[in-house]
């Protein structure tokens, strides 16, 4: 058992240089449990002769002489045991002899120096998962509401059995979506900035109508700004355009169904006021809190298209703040109010699933989180308490006191590594500190605010390295890692005195209140390019739909933006510093880290409108990167980005795979793909490569084809011989399954099991093969030539299929049966090849999917598996489409073509936006064929070597 344990153990690659297996003697696991149970048992006054093993995962109590039970402290495997008076003696040097001795303070300990008298049990004495491991790179690092990920982003679970069920090591895990060769980036005392890292320019001034109150940035579309207001109002701003995308009213949605408290208030004073405004992980839904019990949750489908999702009457009182999290891989709605309670609540149904009492003054804040396998809540009371829940009923784990003694909230940094509070009194002393999770004490309190502030300092974090906070008609700057004021930032004035402020995730924004109801949006210079970016792709309402499309004059700094952040990816600083990418999707298999709704809207009818034809000529007007290596003579033929945006995988027609990391480091912080840093030739220390099996010796002439596991640990892979399946952190090569004929052409994961693989062949059909139990479930037949495309949609829980037929099919992924299937259009008199691969892809609200062939670009609706939008070339003579996908968010399409021109399209029309031409970033005379991948345009050349364009 051992040694098939170990086997399973080595096949997860989160293991790998964490874990050393010791040598073990025979019969060890015995003698360990029974010295633990003596340990256990050896204080009871009436120890049990033979006591059960059972009492080992729990804090074990015997039973009293009169039959009665001691009560039992909350346990938790993560936290260990509470502390007793007089605790249990430690083990002798071999584990034997015991000896009197206090039991050694855990660190979580250090939150309870002083613990106050509580009816519940309040700390644990053992070892605590909220601290910080002895190997900062072992621990899991994520945002305070997780980003992006990805909504196949699987939180760890302490009660999983995931692994346990599988009979065979080569099943695939379904750890967390770990970064791949991610070290934490620390920071030196002395640092010198350049200005264009402060937000100091005031790039936007809108006008809101009421005081703003709450502010949040959409976590992939970065220029997307919610806002609620003091009297109930909310807003949708495109801060790139200026519009107010929506404006909503304060209205209960059902009355009949809230409470008589709610309802018997609204009538005696009806003002409502948001508190707190905020979107969840993915972006396709946002929370209300407001100011009396209720709860809003709209859901979004792009630009101004909002819908009620779920009212809840949450509190009694107000509703003090929100926030989303991901408990048990579950997306909840965690609330607290002036009932002295926290709430968490099922996303979808509304359905309540815990309540937390135990605080003796309204809550004022939670701060949801997880490190390790522990996730948890923590939350500030108006009394000064901060509290930390798990999501069980046995009461919080901590009690401690914030400095300030009254208004609190707790933020990590974005990578999740550190914990910092911001905090007035009543007496208007504001505390701004990070905290030492690991002996729950102050590391560092920050210094620059005035004796007594004029409100309720609010703050924020960014990029890992700043600290903002509202105070003094100013925003004011620290560097995390020096406790003196860095800047100040006036933002030409009218502020009030401790104005709402709030980044958008990148930080090249910064969204601030002023005293006329309205907000100034900052920009850093990454920002600044971003806008102009937004600009020059904006309408020009001044034209009519009869005039010519003239072609603008480009700036060089925009259009270089342009071409490397249509997708929402911020143009690298001129220092070098690199804005972080966003996580991108693909081989149509929409796993990406976000889950962004846009409509697939018509606005082919609108002939007002006119779009500004931007066109990139020269090589000054972007940035490429060539991506070499010394051990390959062969061509590409597949390219594909890892899911957490770190990382290029290649496939080159001699069947061997290549591998580029970003490092992260002072000029790329993120460690995210960028065309400002080059990435490094990754290979493994034995020197051996991913290469797969081959048949008769030419591979150059096989179909190559290749996909990655959510979690970029695994990748299935195909040269014509047998798929293999790679471990991506050792590049060993995990099995071999499925000799040809007939060959794979396209794989594809199942987007919830990456054990069921759909596998399309050379012989028409298409496999969906479990690599865990090694058996083929189904057979699909319905293509009369090879399979080029494979797409799940976990919405519609059907899989669309392309071949070389020219013919979509559609098939129900619960019966694995054909729904339906049509041929494609192709336009009369254009030539085509023999052979015709057809892409799929799905749009990111799961519905609408986009296929690709080499005379047309088009947009399906999936479940009726009819076209929305096409776009042929309109010249006959016009090069083929050799690929096309779309952005992150789904906003833009971006296609290639045979004579190495990239076009970027709108998404929602497929109205031609951009167009790159081969000689801005290509030299000449040299024969290309393109791969394009969003964000990043890869082109391959037939004689090996690919660059990159940014």
């Amino acid at each position: 058992m051992l040694v098939e344990l170990k086997k399973l153990i080595e096949a997860n690659p989160l293991f790998r240089d964490k874990l050393q297996f010791p040598n073990l003697k025979s019969s060890r696991l015995r003698t360990l449990i029974n010295q633990s149970l003596n340990w256990q048992h050896q204080l009871c006054k009436n120890p049990r002769p033979n006591p059960d093993i059972k009492t080992l995962f729990v804090d074990h109590s015997c039973g009293q002489p009169n039959g009665a039970r001691a009560p039992s402290p909350a346990n938790n495997p993560l936290l260990g045991s509470i502390p007793k008076p007089g605790g249990f003696p430690q083990l002798g040097a071999h584990g034997v002899t015991f000896q009197p001795a206090p039991t050694p303070v855990a660190p979580l300990a250090g939150w309870m120096s002083n613990p106050p008298a509580v009816t519940h049990p309040a700390v644990s004495g053992g070892a605590i998962g909220f601290g910080t491991p002895t190997n900062p790179a072992a621990m899991l690092k994520h945002p305070r509401t997780p980003s992006a990920a990805n909504p196949s982003m699987d939180y760890p679970s302490g009660d999983s059995d995931h692994v346990s069920k599988r009979p065979r090591p080569v099943g695939l895990s379904e750890e967390v979506n770990l970064p791949v060769n991610m070290m934490p980036v620390t920071y030196p005392q002395s640092h010198s900035y350049p200005q264009d890292d402060f937000h100091k320019a005031v790039a936007r001034t809108l006008s809101q109508g009421s005081a703003p109150m709450s502010m949040d940035f959409h976590p992939v579309q970065q220029t997307l700004l919610l806002v609620g207001t003091n009297v109930g109002d909310i807003g949708l701003w495109d801060v790139g355009t200026k519009d107010r995308l929506v404006v909503r009213n304060f209205k209960v949605w059902e009355l009949g169904k809230c409470s008589m408290a709610l309802q018997a208030a609204l009538v005696k004073d009806p003002t409502v006021s948001v508190n707190r405004i905020i979107w969840s992980p993915d972006g396709t839904l946002f929370g209300v809190a407001y100011s009396r019990h209720i709860v809003q949750i709209y859901s979004y489908h792009g630009g101004d298209d909002i819908r009620q999702h779920l009212e809840i009457d949450a509190h009694v009182g107000g509703v003090n703040d929100i926030a989303f999290a991901h408990p048990n891989k579950q997306l909840c709605i965690i609330t607290c109010g002036d009932d002295k309670t926290i709430k968490v609540w099922e996303a979808t149904s509304g359905t309540k699933q815990f309540t937390f009492e135990g605080h003796e003054a309204p809550v004022y804040s939670v701060c949801p989180h997880y490190k390790e396998n522990i996730q948890f809540i923590f939350s500030t009371a108006l009394d000064g308490k901060i509290k930390a829940w798990l999501y069980d009923n046995l009461g919080s784990r901590v009690d401690y006191d914030a400095p300030g003694h009254w208004c609190t909230t707790m933020a990590y940094s974005a990578d999740g590594s550190r914990l910092f509070s911001c905090g007035t009194s009543k007496e208007g002393e504001s505390h701004l500190v990070e905290w030492n999770e690991s002996e729950g004490a102050v590391k560092r309190t920050y210094q620059g605010f005035r004796k007594r502030s004029m409100g309720v300092v609010q703050f924020d974090t960014t990029r890992n390295r700043f600290l903002a906070a509202g105070d003094e008609f100013v925003i004011k700057i620290w560097d995390m890692d020096n406790t003196s004021l860095l800047t100040t930032i006036e933002a030409d004035g009218g502020l009030p005195a401790s104005p709402r402020i709030r980044f958008n995730k990148e930080g090249t924004l910064l969204a601030v209140s002023t005293v006329d109801n309205g907000i100034k949006v900052l920009a850093n210079a990454d920002g600044v390019r971003l806008l102009r970016t937004l600009e020059n792709r904006s309408f020009d309402a001044s034209r009519s739909a009869s005039e010519t499309v003239t072609k603008p004059l480009i700036n060089p700094l925009t259009a270089a933006a342009a071409a490397a952040a249509a997708a929402a990816a911020a143009a690298a600083t001129s220092s070098g510093t690199a804005a972080p990418s966003p996580i991108t999707a693909m081989n149509g298999d929409n796993r990406s880290l976000v889950d962004v709704k846009p409509r697939i809207a018509d606005e082919s009818m609108d002939k007002s409108k006119v779009w500004k034809l931007m066109e990139i000529t020269d090589t000054a007007q972007c940035r490429s990167l060539k991506l070499g290596d010394s051990i390959r003579t062969a061509k590409i033929s597949r390219l594909i980005y890892t899911n957490s945006g770190v990382a290029i995988l290649a496939l080159a027609s001699n069947a061997v795979h290549l591998l580029w990391k970003w490092p992260r480091n002072e000029r790329n912080s993120t460690g995210k793909a960028t065309a400002s840093v080059s990435p490094q030739l990754w290979q493994p220390p034995s020197g051996i490569l991913m290469t797969n099996d081959t048949i008769d010796n030419s591979p150059d002439e096989a179909v190559h084809c290749f996909a990655l596991s959510k979690n970029d640990s695994y990748v299935m892979s195909a040269s014509g011989g047998k798929i293999s399946l790679f471990n991506m952190m050792t590049f060993k090569t995990m099995t071999t399954f499925m000799p040809p004929p007939p060959a794979a052409t396209f794989l594809a994961f199942h987007p919830q099991d990456n054990n069921i693989i759909a596998i399309g062949m050379d012989d028409s059909t298409i496999q969906i093969y479990n690599v865990r139990i090694d058996e083929v479930k189904s057979k699909l037949r319905g293509h009369s030539k090879k399979i080029t495309g494979l797409a799940f949609s976990n919405v519609l829980n059907v899989l669309v299929s392309s071949g070389a037929d020219a013919q979509i099919c559609v098939w129900n992924t619960d019966g694995w049966e054909r729904q339906r299937s049509r041929f494609l259009q192709i336009p009369s008199g254009r030539p085509t090849s023999n052979i015709l691969d057809t892409r799929v892809q799905f749009h990111q609200d799961q519905q609408h999917c986009l296929v690709v062939h080499e005379t047309q670009i088009a947009i399906y609706d999936a479940s009726k598996l009819e076209p929305v939008k096409q776009w042929p070339p309109r010249e006959t003579s016009a090069p083929p489409i050799t690929h096309a996908t779309f952005s992150c968010d789904s906003q833009l399409i971006y296609a290639s073509f045979l004579d190495a021109t990239v076009c970027i399209f709108s998404a929602s029309s497929l109205r031609l936006q951009c167009r790159i031409l081969p000689a801005s970033y290509l030299p000449q005379n040299i024969r290309y064929s393109i791969r394009l991948k969003p964000n990043i345009i890869y082109s391959v050349r037939d004689s090996g070597g690919c660059e990159l364009l940014g």
